[in-house]
């Protein structure tokens, strides 16, 4: 199995990285992807493009590696996306070079507006990587990609108004992963969140689920598939 995970900063991967390092444990490719570099970051000032772009390329490989995952970044501009076609396209693209049986995105009502537009392409990246003409538009023959029809289920992060249907995954035996990457992060942005408070998250999560630990997301199905009995 192959989930890409596709999001708008380096750290926004935090709400699922249990759920990845769990995927990357069991043997499936994963691929975090961020559309940004995350540039407007304070912490930065006036850092050159170049430098940030060093910096974040950093912060990815080590996620990247702390998970056993690939990685992989666009450039749209820190707070600069629209969720237009050209930049689901690239996205596209990747899809079909990837060809992920899952993708989890941010919720499409979330207050940053790159959130929500990184939301929106991982949708419409979808169709457009099933279509042939548009996924290579301007290539030449040589550098034509195979469209990917295949079925991708979209996750979203989880948000109390979406219309559709939750799912926990258990995380007990990646949590301490998560931890040290949220960790990692919150040294860089002198985050006051507490290790201790990341944690009760995820065993708030577990609680609903019935688990220790859990993440939780929204399936972009109008409802979850039929059971063959209740228990």
């Amino acid at each position: 199995m192959r989930i890409m995970a596709v999001f708008a900063h380096p750290d926004d991967e935090i709400g699922c990285i249990g759920t990845l390092a769990k995927h990357a444990a069991r043997g499936d490719e994963v691929l975090l992807v961020w559309t940004t570099l995350g540039e407007l970051a304070s912490q930065f000032g006036d850092t050159p493009h170049e430098e940030v772009r060093r910096i974040r390329r950093e912060h990815g490989a080590w996620v990247a590696q702390k998970i056993g995952a690939k990685y992989h970044f666009f450039d749209m501009g820190d707070s600069r996306m629209t969720g237009g076609r050209d930049e689901a396209l690239q996205l596209a693209r990747l899809y079909a070079e990837f060809r992920p049986g899952a993708v989890i995105a941010w919720s499409e009502d979330h207050p940053h507006p790159d959130h929500r537009m990184s939301a929106k392409i991982a949708f419409d990246a979808i169709t457009l990587a099933r279509i042939p003409r548009i996924l290579n538009e301007g290539r030449e023959a040589e550098a034509r990609l195979e469209a990917w029809r295949n079925p991708v289920k979209l996750y979203h992060y989880y948000a109390s108004a979406s219309p559709y249907p939750e799912v926990f995954v258990n995380t007990e035996s990646t949590v301490d992963t998560a931890q040290e990457v949220m960790a990692f992060y919150r040294e860089f942005y002198r985050w006051p969140l507490t290790p201790e408070e990341y944690r009760a998250q995820r065993a708030e999560a577990g609680r609903l689920a019935g688990v220790k630990f859990a993440e939780r997301f929204n399936l972009r199905v109008s409802h979850l598939p039929a059971r063959d009995y209740l228990l």
